[in-house]
């Protein structure tokens, strides 16, 4: 186990990267049919992996990690960067549910009318996960090598 759910948690961790990654690139003013259902299908992807970054995570901080729960319950950049973490996934809800309403949209064979407005709208929820989520390893390194703000 001390192998297996540290490899998951790092799997989950570039899957979500290229999804988020991959969404930022196909958002754009005249998204098409086809876009939009690679976009919801990609956005479930994205949902699934930090389902299991958070469940490996948790994981990890409680069974798995040789410091133990202690080191970290302690270690207020390891909040941090769990907080995050969370306003990561929070912040994707807002993207995931204008994607499974421009999903729906298109299965009804109606073209949704997808402003420029929303398209911006969307992709500024996408960049600031990305900018959020490329802190989170340099907490996570910062966090390994014992450092903190006592």
């Amino acid at each position: 186990m001390q192998l297996f759910i540290p490899y998951l948690h790092y799997i989950g961790i570039m899957v979500l990267m290229g999804s988020l990654i991959t969404e930022h690139i196909i958002l754009k003013p005249g998204i098409t049919k086809e876009q939009i259902k690679s976009l919801a299908s990609i956005d479930l992807m994205y949902g699934i992996s930090a389902a299991l970054v958070l469940i490996t995570g948790l994981l990890r901080w409680f069974e798995v990690d040789p410091k133990g729960a202690a080191y970290f319950n302690v270690n207020h950049l390891f909040h941090i960067k769990v907080t995050l973490f969370i306003v990561v996934v929070i912040l994707s809800v807002f993207p995931t549910i204008k994607f499974l309403k421009w999903r729906k949209q298109v299965k009804q064979g109606i073209q949704p009318d997808i402003t420029s407005k929303d398209v911006r709208k969307q992709l500024m929820f996408t960049r600031i996960e990305l900018f959020l989520l490329a802190i989170i390893p340099l907490l996570a390194v910062m966090v390994a090598l014992g450092e903190s703000f006592q």
